[in-house]
């Protein structure tokens, strides 16, 4: 059975909103599109290829869909390893709406998510990875679907856009895997999902 992996960029924030470029999506006004872009270094870039290189298919969310479809399939070069895969491996959509992708090796799910990714990952042979698509992830969070969470972080903070954690988010513990810092500044952090959080008290432990 492959792994679900989920890929995010997010600003100290937690903006995870048009990383690429002003035209990703503006929706809701927004006006800080590509806030990523000046800190893709080559730390940075060899992170990216090693994560697409354990790829086996990949489960997108529409918005993310849309602005990969309209980009890659144009980048032919064979020794791009992000387009390579892209264009080769199978590309599932969760979506009611979308009912003729252009994309070729793409698939519509239309049924229950749950069941879906659970089929998915039971004849995906490597990675069923996600990148971006923050609503798809968090819907899969709560589900318990996702395996490792690779969490992206740029030293920048932006103060309005469409965040990754949000209120109302399932409670959930984290098992940090590995790390490394860019020369950029990028924080990147891996975790392994591992279950539900637990408590105590310092005061109870204090007075005991």
């Amino acid at each position: 059975m492959g792994k679900f992996v989920s890929t995010m960029f997010v600003t100290l924030d937690g903006v995870y909103q048009a990383p690429g470029g002003p035209e990703e999506d503006p929706s809701g006004g927004f006006t800080h599109g590509g806030w990523s872009f000046t800190y893709g270094d080559e730390d940075f870039g060899r992170f990216v290829a090693e994560v697409f290189e354990r790829a086996g298919a990949f489960l997108l969310g529409r918005r993310t869909y849309d602005i990969f479809a309209s980009y890659w399939p144009k980048i032919t070069d064979p020794g791009n390893p992000i387009a390579a895969r892209l264009n080769a491996l199978p590309k599932y959509v969760p979506s009611a709406t979308l009912t003729d992708p252009g994309w070729s090796g793409t698939t519509v799910l239309a049924g229950d998510l749950a069941k879906e990714v659970t089929a998915l990952r039971g004849r995906t042979d490597g990675e069923l990875q996600v990148h971006g698509s923050g609503a798809l992830v968090r819907s899969l969070l709560d589900l318990g679907l996702v395996d490792t969470l690779h969490l992206v972080t740029f030293p920048v903070v932006l103060g309005s856009g469409r965040r990754f954690f949000q209120e109302g988010a399932v409670p959930t513990k984290f098992r940090h895997t590995g790390g490394r810092i860019t020369t950029s500044g990028v924080s990147i952090q891996s975790y392994d999902i591992a279950g539900r959080p637990e408590y105590g008290s310092y005061i109870a432990e204090a007075n005991a």
